[in-house]
């Protein structure tokens, strides 16, 4: 079995790096289960690779804040004869919020995966739950070293016990020298021992012991407190020795200064060791219970120490049974009262160090690294029994109940609210026509597919905003402010399209004759303004709305003749712009792009005009090339596009490219029949849920809306009308194509 670990790591001074240095050597160890060319994956914090002189099983290294170093390290694995891989997990050391360019490399992996989860927040970020949520998606178990971090990982995040495995913290197996070299040095010698030891950071709570030293050195002068560690390198960063100079100075204040010592070093495992079985007591005075894994408790633990704590959460497991004191936080009274009866009692420190110690042997790492070695096995047997598995190509059982939820928040009874900050309606930015057509097309979807009582009965606020929105002469307004206040006096030919293409759809879809006719009578009205057309998308909007009208009235001679009409431009503009490396209908992609192919599809659907469905088909296959290379959907980004013979802009992408190409690759089905349009719509689909470049959702699960675009750090969180709007028809389109008599059996593709 060789495994590749993903992790920082030594000479990096870093907790994770020890941890999985010493997890490394414990499965190593077993030499008859895990290869000798296993390797290590290492994060570095520097834009250097070379910052650090690493070992030799160190064969890759990432640097944090280099997107693209995650994705080629991901291929180095792939192509590697690597059997799993194991990843170690704390927010901190990935890069892009919260670490979230981790989430790529692990949808990239085409190994098991196991993950071992460091820190499990209880109230996390929306960005933190759904990185945590993601990595449990990709991977086979998830390893945590507490019972409260099972819990919390179930009820808060909605991992499926299943999927969790606990392995408490390992422990260094070793014993305590009869001559340990510590006992004679400076602070230990001839004195009584309170020991400390890590990063130093504020969030340690050094000072509560400070605080209790007057009352420990009133009843027992000889004694020390000895803090081994340097300062945590963040702090280091923004404020230098600032935390440990008040820790000085708040010793001199309380006339304790000669009691207390700092060595400043990062000391080795044997060192730490020495430390722990010399001191008399060992103190962890952390200031909030938010601590769910704590190496440093563990190791005394493991060491056989006296430990006293504050009731964090890994605290109150690891030393329940007598297995050391609690105090609560920040209460140096009560910690100074523990510390006094404890060497008062030696008896009593003696069975807190022999249950530690006891306790401690079954933590060891050669116990431990036999654990993970059994959950490395389960999972490369689990990943070979998915290989095996039959799976069709829409797991409708993966899609997100559909909700009318955001959508009723968005509207009121003038229309949809344009926008929104994060989930709440942003009223000062008003309404527009675009929003509303839309939000007809998925109320419409919504009767079809669900019988929705909540979309029929926002389906006449959107058809009167419509209406609300025509002008006299049958053109339309775009933009309407809170006070239902005209902002412009003709909106863009795509708002104009689309309300078309929404009016096309309900004249063929309609749930009774009164919206048919209502809907007739305003698409009546816009006819004149089909021949001002220009743009690309506005034609190729208007004609799906053709098309949808063409449905309910195929002797409609005259909209034939406008539908034919309308499709000319378009024709035309592919071919003047089209070459051998360039199949498009413009010198760049922008915006909406799979609109014009759908368009030319809608209309060979009616017309049965060759041309039409050789140009769609042609541009669709040139659009799918570009966008979808990745095995995922990589819309056209809107910071910068893609002009001919430039590279692809990757960010902004926006959720209505998604929604286009959903439509698009359904009507190519629609046509052809081909089922491989089926599982390229269903993967656009996916690109909402999180099959993406950084493999984050952008639908949300609590609000029910969807993120307004993937941006380089991560999801917009703002979840506006055209988002939403976007996901739930791209939704209800997926499951209408779960109504079509074909299987979705991949052997039949």
């Amino acid at each position: 079995m060789k495994i590749a670990y993903i992790s920082t790591y030594p000479p990096r001074e870093c907790g994770i790096a020890t941890f999985n240095h010493n997890l490394l050597k414990a499965i190593g160890h077993d030499v008859k289960s895990v290869s000798s060319d296993s390797f290590v994956v290492a994060m570095t914090d520097s834009e250097h690779i070379d910052t650090y002189e690493y070992p030799a099983e160190v064969q890759y290294v990432i640097r944090q804040e280099n997107q693209k170093d995650y994705t080629r390290a991901a291929d180095y694995i792939n192509t590697s004869l690597t059997d799993v891989c194991i990843l170690e997990h704390e927010f901190g050391i990935y890069g892009g919020e919260s670490g979230v360019y981790i989430l790529p490399l692990i949808a990239r992996l085409q190994k098991p995966l196991i993950t071992i989860l460091h820190t499990i927040l209880k109230d996390p970020s929306y960005v933190q739950l759904t990185i945590i949520r993601e990595i449990a998606k990709y991977s086979s178990k998830i390893v945590v070293m507490s019972q409260k971090a099972v819990g919390f990982l179930t009820t808060i995040y909605g991992i499926s016990e299943d999927k969790i495995r606990l392995i408490e913290h390992g422990v260094p197996d070793l014993e305590p020298k009869a001559d340990n070299p510590v006992k004679s040095s400076l602070g230990f010698k001839n004195k009584k021992v309170l020991f400390t030891f890590g990063l130093i950071s504020r969030n340690k709570g050094l000072e509560t012991v400070i605080e209790a030293l007057p009352a420990i050195v009133e009843k027992n002068p000889d004694t020390m407190y000895v803090i081994l560690g340097t300062t945590h390198p963040g702090v280091i960063k923004n404020s230098g020795e600032e935390y440990r100079d008040s820790l000085k100075r708040l010793a001199k204040k309380l006339n304790v200064e000669n009691n207390l010592i700092f060595i400043n070093k990062f000391v080795s495992e044997e060192e730490l060791y020495d430390y722990l079985t010399a001191a008399d007591m060992y103190i962890t005075p952390y200031l909030n219970e938010a601590q769910i894994t704590s190496g440093t408790l563990s190791y005394a633990v493991g060491a056989g120490a006296a430990v006293i704590s504050t009731p964090y959460w890994h605290a109150q497991e690891l030393l329940a049974r007598n297995r050391g004191k609690l105090f609560d936080f920040k209460d140096s009274t009560g910690l100074a009262h523990i510390i006094n009866e404890l060497f008062e009692n030696e008896s009593l420190l003696n069975e807190l160090k022999s249950n530690a110690y006891n306790y401690g042997l079954h933590l060891r790492w050669p116990n431990t690294g036999g654990v993970f070695i059994d959950t490395l096995r389960e999972a490369i047997t689990h990943a070979k029994q998915e290989k095996e598995e039959i799976k069709p190509i829409i797991d409708p059982d993966m899609m997100p109940a559909f909700s009318m939820a955001h959508i009723q928040r968005l509207t009121d009874d003038t229309g949809i609210v344009q926008h929104a900050k994060y989930g709440i309606p942003n009223l000062k930015e008003g309404y527009c026509l675009d929003d509303n057509a839309r939000a007809l097309i998925m109320v419409i979807q919504a009767w079809q597919q669900n019988k929705s009582k909540a979309a029929l009965e926002l389906l006449p606020v959107y058809l009167s905003y419509i209406q609300y929105m025509q002008c006299d002469d049958g053109n339309f307004r775009n933009f309407l402010s809170f006070r239902r206040e005209y902002l412009d006096e003709i909106g863009t030919e795509d708002s104009f399209g689309r309300t078309v293409w929404s009016l096309g759809y309900l004249i063929s879809n309609a749930p009774n004759n009164s919206y048919r006719e209502f809907a007739k009578e305003l698409f009546d009205k816009s006819v004149p303004h089909f021949s001002q057309l220009k743009h690309l998308r506005g034609l190729g909007n208007t004609m799906i709305g053709l098309a949808n009208y063409l449905k309910a009235h195929p002797y409609d001679e005259g909209i034939v003749k406008e539908f034919n009409q309308l499709a000319e431009p378009l024709k035309a503009a592919y071919r003047a712009n089209r070459t051998d490396n360039w199949h498009w209908f413009e010198e760049k992609m922008t915006y909406d792009n799979a609109i014009m192919p759908l368009a030319l599809l809608s209309h060979y659907q009616i017309t049965h005009d060759q041309e039409s469905f050789d140009i769609a088909m042609e541009s669709m296959d040139y659009l799918t090339a570009k966008t979808m290379s990745n095995g995922y959907l990589n819309p056209v980004g809107n910071d910068g596009w893609l002009f001919r013979d430039q590279e692809m802009a990757l960010y902004d992408q926006q959720a209505i490219e998604t929604m286009a190409m959903v439509l698009m690759y359904f009507k190519a089905y629609e046509i052809t029949h081909n089922l491989e349009y089926i599982k390229q719509m269903y993967l656009s689909y996916q690109w909402f849920l999180g099959e993406n470049s950084l493999r984050l959702p952008l639908y949300d699960y609590e609000t029910k809306g969807c993120g307004d675009g993937l941006q380089t750090y991560g999801v917009n969180r703002n979840q506006g009308a055209e988002s939403t709007l976007a996901y739930w028809i791209s939704h209800l389109t997926v499951l209408k194509a779960l109504e079509f008599e074909y299987e979705f059996n991949p052997k039949k593709a």
